[in-house]
């Protein structure tokens, strides 16, 4: 089940052959026109989102984006583990097998996880980042059963409190070292992770032991919108240098899908098709040029 776009020496056909949609960065568009709007712009790979598929229907999701020739680069979001309360504990692990069964419905191998904030009242990130770790023990054989690999996400710092108590790069490596390298990935994010001055160094760790599950784009704009959640960049916009992370990406071996992911209401607020073509002009200038 593991996508694989390209191999050997890469020119920009190739890299573009790579290219994949993330649903968020055009979430105006519905499941169908996420499809033929994919299709029509030569498209091969999209990155889907649990709430609207289940919206739709998992399997009728599968056979959409499967007519439409695509392949799904990855579904987000499973986490959520760091509840001390032993029922919210039960639900997160219920709800993650449900997701990995989707994600194995959809065709995809990766299933992104989004690790989880402190609970009430808590300071203990040590504390929450074992649970972590309690949660892939007991998740990571059901999906390595059903094909799915389980990719943790590390979040730029400021989510820490409330979202992901996996911060940095190495980080998510301390916790998927525990487990088979085809069990439990990571997903580099140039929007969590651009700040990290060991960054590179931590690329070539995970690429080293084949732990790259997905490489995900977004750049850095400031001001940060209020709640900032929805302040990621469309290419080219900020300070992240994305050329030198598709190129510390590759060096390290990865092969895999290059997933554009914009959580931004400005582009939400225009025709799907221009945004598309946006990010496509963008990712052509900004990372399959060389230098």
């Amino acid at each position: 089940m593991s996508i694989e776009f390209s191999g050997g020496a890469e020119g920009p056909i190739d890299l573009f052959a790579r290219f994949s949609l993330n649903q968020q960065t055009v979430k105006q568009w519905s499941l169908p026109e996420l499809a033929d709007g994919c299709a029509r712009a030569g498209v091969r790979g999209v990155g889907l989102w649990r709430a609207p598929v289940q919206e739709y229907g998992v399997a009728a999701a599968a056979r959409l984006v499967r007519d439409a020739g695509l392949a799904v680069t990855s579904l987000c979001r499973g986490g959520f583990f760091t509840a001390s309360d032993p029922k919210e504990r039960s639900d997160a692990l219920a709800d993650n097998r449900a997701a990995i069964e989707e994600a194995s419905a959809l065709g995809t191998d990766t299933l992104v996880l989004v690790s989880g904030g402190l609970p009430p009242g808590s300071r203990d990130l040590y504390g929450a980042r074992e649970r972590v770790a309690d949660a892939l023990e007991e998740l990571a054989p059901h999906a390595a059963e059903a094909g799915v690999r389980l990719a943790i996400e590390p979040l730029h710092p400021m989510y820490a409190a409330d979202r992901c108590v996996v911060s940095t790069l190495a980080q998510a490596l301390d916790l998927a070292e525990r487990f088979p390298a085809e069990w439990v990935g990571v997903v580099v994010d140039t929007y969590h992770l651009w700040w990290d001055d060991t960054i590179g160094s931590q690329i070539e760790r995970a690429g080293s032991a084949g732990r790259i599950a997905a490489f995900q784009l977004a750049d850095w704009v400031t001001p940060l919108p209020a709640g900032v959640l929805l302040g990621r960049g469309q290419l080219g916009d900020g300070a992240v240098d994305l050329r030198w992370f598709r190129e510390q990406v590759d060096a390290a071996g990865y092969r895999g899908p290059i997933e554009v992911e914009i959580f931004n209401p400005s582009l939400w607020e225009r025709p799907g098709a221009e945004v598309l073509a946006e990010v496509v002009e963008r990712f052509t200038t900004h990372l399959m040029h060389t230098r």
